[in-house]
């Protein structure tokens, strides 16, 4: 899939790509509920597992962090670093690490999200503000969950 529009903008072709067609005979009318472009979405993701070699065009990647630093967490901290990762070497011992996945080797850019809680010490350091949440437990908790 080259494209990131929804395959199908309708519900009900939708629901029967997910479902399957036979899943959808016994109902009665259209399917009931909200429909949105948001939702079609969400029904239309599949995962990949296979990737052109080519590098990624300019600014997505700028755009891809933009859009998870736009993304709700449970304490708006976003206690995260993104690593990118192209070397080829590197991408092989992530791959071995995460039980010798080919496609993190093969992908072109490979990110890797990290828990840290650095950045915000950074913050504390440099306001002189007491950041007394830091060391607890539950913050890295937050920090791995978010």
């Amino acid at each position: 899939m080259d494209s990131l529009a929804p395959t199908t903008g309708k519900k009900t072709d939708a629901l029967a790509q997910r479902y399957g067609a036979d899943a959808l005979k016994d109902w009665q009318g259209p399917p009931a509920g909200p429909w949105n472009d948001t939702i079609a979405g969400m029904l239309d993701h599949r995962s990949v597992r296979g990737y052109k070699p080519d590098p990624l065009p300019p600014g997505t990647l700028e755009t891809l962090i933009a859009a998870a630093q736009s993304a709700a967490t449970s304490s708006n901290m976003q206690w995260w670093s993104a690593v990118a990762v192209t070397d080829p070497a590197k991408k092989k011992v992530l791959a071995e690490i995460a039980g010798n996945q080919k496609h993190i080797e093969q992908c072109p850019l490979y990110i890797c999200w990290v828990a840290d809680m650095s950045r915000n010490q950074r913050i504390s350091d440099a306001t002189k503000t007491d950041f007394e949440t830091m060391p607890w437990l539950e913050t890295f908790m937050v920090a791995c969950i978010d």
